[in-house]
């Protein structure tokens, strides 16, 4: 099993002047305590289950291109990538882009999008469940293009590209590869099974169902679904009551449901003590399974 850091909480990290510097400490202690993935949110403002709006949060490809500059082999992703913040020829460009200059490193992570608070707040596209479905297919389909030998126009019912030209190309091969996160069994992993790379869900008691819905749809569509790599996100509270055996326990749960990858944030990290711990105690543990 292989783990990866997800990063959502930028409030430990002191003054304004100061995250810079202790987000690279961070990725660069993720590396090297053996942490496979280094994720951070997409989300403009915090949202309730991490914090307060008004906490500090950063936009994701941005941090994520200053994380690329201070790490040399850890993978990058958002976790995951709302599709109606960024329009998908940009969005494209922004994933190349992040791509070239890690040296394959990232992924297209992608999901709906859920927050209508800061969307509207800050004046980004948020449409109704079935707009933000149709929204999140289209810009699948015309990244895939982007990434494709095709620079032809590609027109969607909410997009229009008149020419998919996209140079560089990606040094991922064939391209970046495709998450999409979501747990809608019948539309959300319908797509899963029709584009992605890899499925991500939350990996609650229920997170075992989500394969067997995804094993469904992938009958459906006439796909393996060995194909694709199975992962959940969950909480690393090496610190809390049950220390690092509860998170053991949560890890061999996911494991044993058939999940590959567990991405975990770290409940108030600022300091690499926390990564140390796991690093020493549940990435040699995880690594044999």
């Amino acid at each position: 099993m292989k783990l990866g850091l997800h990063l959502n909480d930028y409030s430990h990290l002191g003054e304004p002047q100061d995250m810079g510097p202790a987000l690279a400490r961070i990725a660069r202690a993720a590396e090297d305590v053996g942490f496979a993935r280094l994720s951070v949110t997409d989300h403009l403002w915090q949202i309730s289950l991490i914090g307060e709006e008004n906490e500090p949060m950063l936009e994701a490809y941005t941090t994520l291109a200053y994380l690329a500059g201070h790490t040399s082999t850890i993978e990058l992703q958002p976790l995951v990538t709302a599709a109606t913040y960024r329009a998908p020829g940009l969005l494209a460009k922004m994933v190349t882009t992040l791509d070239v200059l890690s040296g394959g490193r990232t992924w297209l992570a992608l999901g709906q999008g859920w927050n209508e608070q800061e969307a509207t707040g800050l004046g980004l596209p948020y449409d109704h469940h079935d707009g933000r479905y149709q929204r999140l297919e289209e810009t699948v389909r015309i990244c895939t293009q982007m990434w494709s030998d095709s620079d032809d126009p590609i027109v969607t019912e909410h997009f229009q590209l008149g020419q998919t030209l996209n140079e560089p190309r990606p040094v991922s091969r064939p391209r970046p590869r495709i998450m999409i996160g979501g747990g809608g069994e019948l539309r959300t992993l319908k797509l899963v099974a029709q584009y992605a790379d890899a499925m991500n869900v939350w990996g609650g008691e229920e997170a075992g169902q989500k394969i067997t819905r995804l094993r469904e749809r992938c009958a459906e569509v006439g796909r393996n679904p060995d194909e694709i790599e199975k992962t959940a996100l969950f909480t690393f509270d090496v610190e809390g009551p049950d220390g690092v055996d509860g998170v053991l326990r949560e890890l061999r749960r996911l494991h044993d449901a058939g999940f590959t990858t567990v991405y975990g944030w770290v409940p108030d990290l600022g300091s690499e003590a926390q990564l140390e711990l796991i690093g020493s105690k549940v990435i040699p543990e995880v690594g044999s399974w």
